[in-house]
């Protein structure tokens, strides 16, 4: 009987679901046979591997009600969480759906004559897919879809905090695909670094693909440049929002107030740092005060707040400290309260600079620090003093400007008038510096998960000069 580990719902801390504790052993089997899955479904024509994915999008959308009760017990969602989640993830699987006639190639003129030139994208074999807690089933199925559409199969990592959610995706995908293309692992807790570790150096495991924290990031590119296997990270991010003097402020707050605590702020993309120019800057803090204060946090099974709870007091120690930290140097707190176990308020910091925590630590909780900018160069060199460079906003009523702007900040995403937050299955999404590097998403994906080979054909006699 197979070794099991409990994941428990951070607002009561009853047990919310058991799931085995894979043994090394275990993923082994589990890559061994996506391995053997590889040769049929990677030669599957391009209608049929679509005609797969649009089945498994079906099955997953299917499963709604299942995915909401997990993941309100294993992560404390709120239900318009959870169906966000299912809904751009269901896009995402219909947009891999799509792509599957898509991977091309082109011939390239050779300087032989007779000598036909080709480049052709072709699978690679068993991509491994690592999926974090926060959006489990967007992140999830992202690290599964278009590696199918490609031709690939699959293991998909679940996390340890959301077994029974990222499990609920690999069912909804056998229910329609081969036996064996998609396989899953879930480990406990303790085991992860034995079990990610064993994945990554199994041969047949070809390419990796992560999305979680900068520090395991780097461990998991270091264990796979070990055996030349090339990796996509997706990491942490401090993104900036700047408010220009000319923005339309309220606008502004609406896109910082959900870009800040959606999801409790627990997204690589979230609001972390809002850059406003000192001209409108108390304009700004006290609409945006107001604003902030009217987000309640409530319970999640009973759906009456928009904020909900954070994954665990690990979130709430650290979001409480880098506020400490920051009042103790001069900062204001200029909304928030004390957190109820892991039902957090929002918080807003005014005041924040440079030498605080809370301007370089990621905080992933509800909590945006503001910081005031001199003027547009003094915004934009303090949207770039940050290691992270995931996504990034700017607010300008000039649109010349804004694009200006845009291109002036060292990050994966930017949007002008638009907030942090913000994810389409068909856009290149990823980040630059400490926040990871590679793409997924549309077309950048097929590049991330294919094998680019030149093959000739000789039309005519050789000619050598040995």
């Amino acid at each position: 009987m197979a070794v099991m580990f409990e994941r428990r719902n951070p607002v009561t801390g009853e047990v919310a679901t058991t799931a085995p504790a894979a043994t090394v052993a275990d993923a082994n089997a589990a890559v061994d046979a996506a391995a053997a899955a590889f040769p049929a479904w990677s030669v599957l024509g391009p209608n049929a591997r679509r005609a797969a994915l649009t089945k498994a999008a079906d099955a997953l959308a299917a499963k709604g009600d299942a995915f909401v009760e997990a993941m309100m017990g294993e992560i404390g969602a709120t239900e318009g969480w959870a169906r966000f989640n299912l809904m751009l993830a269901v896009g995402m699987v219909r947009e891999a759906a799509a792509l599957t006639t898509q991977i091309g190639g082109e011939v390239i003129p050779s300087d032989k004559p007779g000598c036909i030139a080709m480049a052709l994208r072709e699978p690679v074999g068993v991509l491994l897919g690592i999926a974090p807690w926060n959006a489990p089933i967007i992140l999830g199925v992202r690290a599964i879809a278009v590696p199918l559409a490609c031709g690939n199969t699959v293991v998909l990592k679940a996390s340890e905090q959301c077994p029974r959610t990222h499990a609920l995706i690999v069912e909804a995908f056998a229910e329609a695909l081969p036996e064996g293309v998609v396989q899953i692992v879930t480990n406990a807790p303790a085991d992860a670094g034995e079990i990610v570790g064993a994945l990554i150096d199994h041969p047949a495991v070809r390419r990796v693909n992560f999305t979680g924290s900068t520090a395991v990031g780097r461990i998991i590119a270091k264990r796979a440049a070990e055996h030349l296997k090339p990796v996509l990270l997706e990491l942490g991010g401090k993104a900036p929002l700047i408010v220009l003097d000319d923005a339309d402020i309220d606008e502004a707050v609406k896109a910082a107030a959900f870009g800040a605590f959606m999801n409790q702020g627990q997204i690589c993309m979230s609001t972390e740092r809002i850059i406003v120019v000192d001209a409108i800057a108390d304009a700004f803090v006290g609409k945006f005060a107001a604003k902030v204060a009217s987000l309640s946090v409530g319970d999640p099974r009973e759906g009456k707040a928009p904020l909900g709870a954070v994954v665990d007091r690990k979130t709430v120690d650290h979001v409480r400290a880098l506020i400490d930290d920051a009042l103790a140097a001069g900062a204001v707190q200029v909304s928030g309260g004390e957190a109820d176990g892991v039902l957090m308020p929002a918080h807003a910091v005014d005041k924040v600079t440079p030498a605080m925590k809370l301007f370089r630590d990621e905080s992933f909780g509800p909590v945006v620090g503001v910081v005031r900018a001199r003027d547009e160069a003094h915004a934009i060199e303090l949207a770039n003093d940050t290691e992270y460079g995931l996504s990034a906003a700017v607010f300008t009523r000039d649109t010349a400007r804004g694009l200006r702007v845009a291109r002036a900040i060292r990050s994966g995403i930017c949007h002008v008038n638009g907030p942090t937050v913000h994810d389409e299955a068909q856009m290149p999404f990823g980040g630059v510096k400490a926040s990871g590097y590679g793409r997924f998403g549309g077309r950048a994906g097929i590049d991330a998960f294919t094998e680019l080979r030149w093959v000739t054909i000789e039309t005519q006699p050789g000619h050598f000069p040995i």
